[in-house]
């Protein structure tokens, strides 16, 4: 059967002597992987549809099982400044494999298809990576279904601050409540607004936003402890991360 889609590819592997299998994103927000005969090949003419982060059309051919295999393609977005920096390689590196990692092969989520387009025009786009980052993090959270209660304690539903929040209760706990989980976090003001900022606003949406360094972190040990604790990936990308922010790379 013949396919048609806009995708986005999360991921790119050699595959014999000239070819490239590559995870495509479809616009249907399903997984499919194409084999790009020739890819590797200096005249290919489809050589350019296979590196990561490309946003396309795709026309293949594909069976009842296995992988498709590339008929056409045309890029839209080939996003080339997401391989050419290192940081940004980076970020969309860790953006795609935790796609790839927390979707399953025979699901579909055109929200998440919408907002990995939208992260990966952002990081174009020169807006604060972290910041990105952080917002598709969140994005995949919702998607996954965990989606934490940031407006009012989950205990006791009152709206008075200060707010710590409980990775186990699904939300934040006020002071009265916080006995309740002693691994809470504690949250300053800046980084609780970020935070339901970050539930409510749509990538596409995302201007321009500057963070103390102290809130950033605040943010980003949040966000680690939120998906490590529903997600629990162990992700390379993320270690790459980590090994930058260590030696200021």
């Amino acid at each position: 059967m013949l396919y048609r889609t806009c995708a986005i590819i999360i991921r790119s592997m050699d595959y014999g002597e000239g070819n490239k299998i590559v995870t495509l994103l479809t616009e249907g927000g399903g997984k499919a992987g194409v084999i790009i005969r020739g890819a590797k090949k200096a005249r290919s003419r489809h050589g350019s549809l296979a590196q990561p982060f490309t946003y396309g059309e795709f026309v293949y051919f594909k069976g009842n099982s296995g992988l498709g295999t590339l008929n056409h393609g045309e890029i839209m977005e080939s996003h080339h400044l997401l391989r050419e920096r290192l940081e940004l390689a980076a970020y969309a590196s860790y953006a795609a494999e935790l796609t790839d990692r927390s979707l399953q092969d025979d699901e579909a989520d055109p929200f998440l298809y919408v907002q990995l387009k939208a992260c990966f025009e952002a990081l174009q786009a020169d807006k604060d990576p972290q910041i990105v980052s952080h917002l598709y993090e969140m994005k995949v959270l919702q998607r996954a279904g965990y989606d934490p209660q940031l407006d009012h304690c989950v205990s006791c539903d009152t709206e008075e601050a200060p707010f710590l929040l409980s990775v186990g209760s699904g939300g934040v706990l006020c002071r009265r409540c916080a006995h309740r989980d002693p691994y809470a976090i504690r949250l300053s003001d800046g980084t609780l607004k970020v935070l339901r900022l970050f539930r409510k606003l749509d990538l596409r949406r995302l201007g321009s936003i500057a963070l103390k360094l102290e809130t950033k972190q605040e943010v980003k040990k949040v966000m680690r402890r939120l998906l490590d604790s529903h997600l629990g990936l162990q992700l390379k990308s993320r270690n790459f991360l980590d090994q930058m922010d260590k030696y200021e790379i």
